[in-house]
């Protein structure tokens, strides 16, 4: 071939792709786009179709104060009533793993709150730990991630037999799972009532016990599974905790993972089984 029929070739392979530019374009980005990633799953019963965005979101409250609050590392759904969250939630990747923010042990009020918040006062002398719900050990990856895993609205108080034990072990399994199943989506949070007692001038709400709702979509059969802790010194092996997401559902009123598929989340939602999981 001489060198013209090199350059003509070479002009025509320009053109073809300065024509298809955009479908290349977006394939190119879709691929590098997590939130774009689909996820098609044949059962021989359900096929459906996962576009990861705010996966992690639950619906709408409709029974109780509910400000929703988006932060670097996750979004809370702040009760003003009771100065805890509802719910907190984030989406925790293998590489955010690699981090290397320090814990600051700095708690603050969230500036982001509208009306009263609980304050370091508020525990001083109440005999419980301040326990993220976020935890501070997901915050890693980013500096403003960590700062604000130290807001009030991310707290509530908990027993340190729990805070320090059991949870902190979920926790610390939560990583190790998300470095096996690749992308966890997580939501947390107490379970409360009104008749449950309160500490400080604020009259911040003790929560009776808490819950963990943890999502795995990407694997080749995305899973699910939930905690359900009361608020004393759990001793227990942390798998005897786990029960269904919709039982958590059930106790909450909360509908986690409203974006799934209707099949899918109803299939995620009604099952856990343990040996999915590695305890």
């Amino acid at each position: 071939m001489d060198y013209l029929a090199i350059v003509v070739w070479v002009i025509f392979i320009l053109i073809l792709l300065y024509c298809f530019r955009e479908p290349i374009k977006t394939f190119f980005s879709r691929l590098g786009n997590k939130e774009n990633v689909e996820n098609t799953e044949d059962s021989g019963r359900i096929k459906y179709h996962i576009v990861a965005t705010d996966l992690e979101i639950p619906a709408p409250l409709k029974d109780r104060a509910e400000q929703k609050i988006r932060h670097t590392g996750y979004t809370v759904s702040y009760n003003k009533q009771w100065k805890i969250p509802n719910w907190v939630a984030y989406e925790l990747t293998p590489d955010e793993l690699n981090g290397n923010a320090k814990r600051t042990n700095k708690f603050t009020v969230d500036p982001m709150v509208k009306g009263v918040s609980a304050t370091n006062t508020d525990y001083t002398r109440s005999g419980l730990d301040r326990g993220h719900m976020a935890p501070a050990g997901d915050m890693t990856w980013d500096e403003t991630a960590m700062q604000e895993s130290f807001y009030f609205s991310n707290m509530c108080p908990q027993e340190p037999g729990l805070n320090r034990g059991v949870w902190k072990s979920l926790e610390e399994k939560v990583r190790d799972w998300v470095t096996i199943d690749s992308t966890l989506y997580i939501v947390c949070g107490p379970l409360s009532e009104e008749k449950d007692k309160t500490i400080g001038k604020n009259k911040v709400k003790v929560p009776h016990g808490f819950y963990k709702v943890i999502l795995a979509p990407w694997t080749s059969t995305p899973k699910g599974i939930a905690f359900i802790f009361a608020n004393k010194n759990e001793k227990n092996r942390l798998e005897t905790y786990a029960v269904p997401i919709d039982s958590v559902e059930t106790l909450t009123g909360i509908d986690f993972f409203p974006s799934l598929p209707d099949e899918l989340e109803e299939e995620i939602d009604s099952t856990v089984r343990i040996e999915d999981w590695n305890f």
